[in-house]
């Protein structure tokens, strides 16, 4: 089993509450002079009090097109993407030379060389170190990068591999795009990054973090535009459909069920379930398909208002907040879940 040794969260540096927010949204989006009466409505219904943002507020209204937009991302994105693997790894009391496979996920820009590759430049990794960047996976990201951590050490026991999440969103906000599904955008995601360190089992560790015991991908047919980025001269532009959280309680029961019931568990012998915070309306509807009380995402909610949806990082700040509050009795299961563009649902089981 993979063992996961370290989580580390980070955030973009400039923190802004939610009205403040909207009202640049306003400014951006609208056409001058129009009822904003529904942007007002849909930010406040996020549920969200504040965000990080990687540029000051004024920026965004001069922001250019797409190729402005993408090289903030990629200064941006090594800044902070190496920045939380670095303190990963010092928390797992390793240094860059120790590392064999660096993971990266995000869906907010993109860049070749990759952002791994220019981490891995700027924290002095090894040479021979093995890379795997992954894109698309959206906000699923989180959870798939820890499966593919976990296969690969599964097959190199004696390896150590990282994943680094860095979802800038708010670089992908549309200017004069009073779409629905912008104006609920610019009122949900935030800009964050995170970082894992995992050790095979043949590897030797002080670390008291959970393991991860196995993982299952699911796509569902025919749900291909319910989620996801349309890429126009302006950058990434969110599709967003509202019958998501229908899809959710129509599948995830039943995949959670089987899931659990291939290592002879069920829903209730589970005692933390670390859930990605879509959004208000996905949360409830997790809740709702897998019947549990409300308080058991807590977390989840609490880190929606403290800084909106971080789309592939924010399940892994929701890991290492779980581990930092109230740490699950040591050897019980756990559920990590998150979904993404496919329409996907990535579950990982975790022994505390």
């Amino acid at each position: 089993m993979t063992r996961i040794a370290a989580v580390h969260g980070d955030l973009a540096p400039h923190r802004h509450a939610q009205r403040e927010i909207t009202d640049m949204v306003a400014r951006t989006c609208l056409p001058r002079g129009a009822d904003r009466t529904v942007l007002d409505r849909l930010h406040r219904s996020a549920k969200v009090d504040s965000r990080h943002m990687t540029l000051p507020l004024e920026r965004y209204e001069e922001l250019g097109g797409f190729g402005a937009a993408n090289d903030v991302f990629i200064a941006a994105a090594t800044e902070l993407g190496g920045r939380a693997v670095r303190e990963a790894l010092h928390k797992a009391g390793l240094s860059a030379a120790d590392v064999d496979l660096l993971i990266f996920t995000s869906v907010s820009g993109i860049a070749t060389p990759s952002i791994d590759a220019r981490i891995a430049a700027r924290l002095g990794l090894r040479r021979d170190v093995k890379r795997l960047p992954m894109f698309g996976l959206g906000c699923a990201g989180g959870a798939g990068g820890l499966a593919r951590m976990h296969d690969y050490l599964l097959g190199r026991p004696d390896h150590v591999a990282v994943l680094v999440s860095v979802e800038l969103c708010s670089l992908t906000f549309q200017r004069n795009d009073a779409s629905m599904a912008n104006l609920v955008a610019t009122g949900l995601f935030g800009d964050g990054a995170a970082a894992v360190v995992g050790f095979g089992a043949q590897r030797r560790s002080e670390s008291a973090g959970p393991t991860i015991v196995d993982a299952r991908s699911h796509l569902y047919p025919d749900t291909g535009r319910l989620l996801g980025l349309d890429v126009k001269d302006t950058g990434f532009r969110v599709v967003l459909d509202p019958r998501v959280p229908d899809v959710i309680r129509r599948h995830l029961t039943e995949d959670v069920e089987r899931f659990l019931g291939e290592h002879g568990l069920k829903k209730k012998d589970v005692t933390a379930w670390v859930c990605h915070p879509g959004g208000p309306k996905v949360l409830e509807a997790v809740t709702e398909a897998l019947d549990l009380p409300a308080s058991t995402v807590d977390v989840s909610w609490r880190h929606l208002a403290s800084v909106g949806n971080l789309s592939s990082s924010s399940v892994l700040h929701i890991l290492r907040d779980t581990l930092a509050d109230t740490p699950p009795p040591p050897g019980t299961p756990g559920v990590l879940l998150a979904m993404g563009p496919g329409f996907a649902c990535e579950l990982v089981l975790l022994r505390w």
